[in-house]
């Protein structure tokens, strides 16, 4: 395989990964699906980083997400033992 098909491959799953978790945190059922809503609180949150509260964002958010995944991987853990 050539080189920038492997790095078209990548590319196509990172963003993948990155759309589904758009859906994973419910951001599609909670807009009906509608791109500009989705677009605009995506450019908010990079306002938000951007701007002097943007470290504290970061760590709010950072939080919430490890959590979230944290959550997640013990429920999977739970469900592949019973």
């Amino acid at each position: 395989m050539r080189a920038w098909q492997v790095e078209r491959r990548k590319r196509t799953r990172h963003l993948i990964e990155l759309g589904g978790l758009v859906v994973k945190a419910g951001v599609v059922e909670l807009t009906n699906d509608d791109r500009a809503i989705i677009y605009g609180a995506l450019l908010w949150i990079a306002d938000k980083l951007q701007s002097h509260e943007g470290e504290h964002a970061r760590s709010l958010w950072l939080t919430k997400g490890t959590r979230a995944f944290d959550v997640e991987r013990h429920e999977e853990q739970n469900s592949q033992r019973t």
